[in-house]
């Protein structure tokens, strides 16, 4: 097993699979933060905020050096972020608000190495198709929303109701893969290590 060169602050993974499909050599550690919005506070500053401060916290408890990544998304309908749903009936009202409508998808990236700190943000547009009521609740019932901001999982069985996309497929999965690629040649990080020629 070849060393990591990266953390990655995050328990997720999905975040570990889209990592490893490009290749990078990473240690992986669950970290808790504060995740309550300011007053006031943008939708796109939150997820960002969100992001810088996983890859910061990650960075200040591991025992090693390795530079630390934070990632985080959320979906906006209208300005309303919709987070992890609560429970079955908040998921069931994010699902239907977001039937027959195009929502936001932001996921940002960061990664933190001591003083350096840069971040990278996406933004996806994700056209639903009409949902059921009934195709909700059967869709509670599978267990996939209740991790999921949103409610849904797009790599998922949630795919079917999804119409149109325009924008990072990576990013609504939790990682956008073209930035988080950027912010890696930032910091001198390979990725294609483990990809056969």
């Amino acid at each position: 097993m070849l060393d990591p060169h990266i953390l990655l602050a995050s328990a997720s993974p999905r975040r570990a699979e889209l990592l490893t499909q490009i290749g990078v050599h990473f240690a992986q550690m669950a970290v808790d933060i504060d995740e309550s919005h300011n007053p006031g506070e943008s939708p796109t500053d939150y997820v960002s905020r969100m992001a810088v401060e996983k890859a910061q916290r990650g960075w200040a408890r591991q025992t090693g050096s390795l530079p630390a990544l934070g990632a985080d998304t959320t979906v906006v309908c209208g300005e309303q972020i919709f987070g992890k749903p609560a429970d079955k009936q908040d998921a069931l009202n994010m699902l239907a608000q977001l039937s027959g409508a195009t929502h936001q998808v932001l996921s940002a990236v960061a990664i933190c190495k001591g003083d350096e700190l840069a971040f990278r943000l996406s933004k996806t547009s994700v056209r639903f198709r009409s949902i059921s009521t009934r195709e909700c609740h059967s869709y509670w019932q599978t267990g996939e929303p209740r991790d999921k901001a949103g409610a849904y999982g797009i790599q998922g069985l949630g795919a079917v109701f999804v119409a149109g996309l325009e924008g990072s497929y990576s990013g609504v999965v939790g990682l956008p893969l073209e930035q988080t690629a950027e912010l890696l040649g930032l910091f001198n990080i390979p990725v294609w290590q483990t990809l056969e020629p």
